[in-house]
């Protein structure tokens, strides 16, 4: 069971709208922040138990708001609604000494992927979250808090890694070199882009392909979860944190970096997807997708990296050095996305039309 035992567990179920049935508790190891478990009977899951990490998403209430909000509206007949259980207080989430914690309906028959070489999921990815985007496109951004403030801003990370740096021990700045000094020219490069005059958009703003819940039987793409970071930011922010995990098939953590790819195919697959449901997108936006799938491993890279120089204080990590390994991996997959740059924004112009 992790750090909660079964019988503290079961407690918790007790303050939930769930009829105190008697539910096999499993451990999920999704995720790097989340405790998450599920809930069976026999045999079938039901539902999803989670802790949330309320040190990196400090106001639970904030956060839980945005999710109930978005699942109102993130409905169709080709998309999955997850529903929140209440506590039998009648809240979306319960606060005890252990922390905070929430029930989610669990939907049958569904499936996840870390990476993928199927056309078809690459091309379902892309559907679904164009669906989301089309779906919460209407939203008032006013009613939408920040839940991790900055979360994908550029300069906040740069400060982050440059305080994580001069801290650091020279014995990991010495294991770490070829990262520090990838992360440092590529930060002058990035640092010119300016995407505030783009429309702000509802995003997930963690739309890796593993976050897609999908059909076992038919591979189709039913639903975005893990909602925590939801709030206002960029499309670009989306598009390229699903580029990352689609057009590379390789580990996010992958040693052997000749295993990394810019798998084109898997590429054009997941821009056709979006092609179907593209309809909110502005010219401007289309044009900076190209950045968004060179930005967003870039900053996934960064953090990876500055939690290694850190100590391994925010993601979780079964070695010693998987945040290094993350970090080099991800900035690997940044200098392909860069190198294809000129083939993403040709391919995007000839397959997505641009509004009139």
């Amino acid at each position: 069971m992790g750090i909660h035992s079964k019988t503290d567990l079961k407690r918790i179920l007790t303050h939930f709208k769930l009829g105190h049935k008697n539910f096999d508790i499993t451990t999920l190891d999704i995720g790097y922040i989340n405790d998450t478990y599920s809930l069976s009977e026999n045999g079938h899951p039901k539902y999803v138990l989670q802790r949330i990490n309320h040190t990196v998403f400090e106001n639970v209430e904030r956060l839980m708001t945005n999710v109930h909000k978005a699942l109102k509206s993130l409905k169709a007949e080709t998309y999955s609604q997850i529903k929140i259980i209440p506590s039998v207080k009648g809240k979306s989430y319960l606060s005890d000494a252990t922390g905070y914690w929430r029930v989610m309906s669990f939907i049958s028959e569904s499936t996840t992927y870390n990476t993928t070489t199927n056309f078809e999921i690459a091309f379902e990815a892309g559907r679904i979250v164009g669906l989301f985007h089309t779906l919460l496109a209407k939203e008032p951004l006013e009613h939408y808090r920040d839940t991790i403030p900055k979360f994908h801003n550029l300069e906040l990370r740069k400060m982050q890694f440059l305080a994580a740096l001069a801290k650091a021990s020279t014995e990991k700045k010495e294991i770490a070199q070829e990262a520090i000094s990838f992360a440092q020219e590529m930060l002058t490069k990035l640092e010119v882009n300016d995407i505030s005059q783009l429309p702000k958009r509802i995003c997930h703003n963690d739309t890796k392909l593993n976050n897609i819940l999908f059909s076992k039987e038919s591979n189709k793409a039913l639903c975005l979860i893990d909602l925590d970071t939801l709030m206002p930011g960029y499309f670009l922010y989306d598009f390229g944190d699903a580029v990352r995990t689609i057009a590379n098939t390789a580990a996010e953590d992958e040693q052997d970096h000749d295993k990394i790819t810019f798998d084109k195919n898997l590429f054009e697959a997941f821009i056709m997807g979006l092609a179907t449901n593209n309809s909110f997108l502005t010219n401007e936006e289309l044009k900076s997708l190209p950045y968004g799938a060179i930005l967003m491993p870039f900053l996934h890279g960064i953090r990876a990296l500055t939690d290694y120089l850190n100590n391994n204080i925010y993601y979780k990590v079964t070695y010693e050095n998987q945040n290094l390994d993350r970090g080099l991996s991800l900035f690997h997959f940044t200098q392909k996305a860069m190198d294809h740059m000129e083939y993403m924004k040709k391919f995007i112009e000839e397959k997505i039309e641009a509004p009139s």
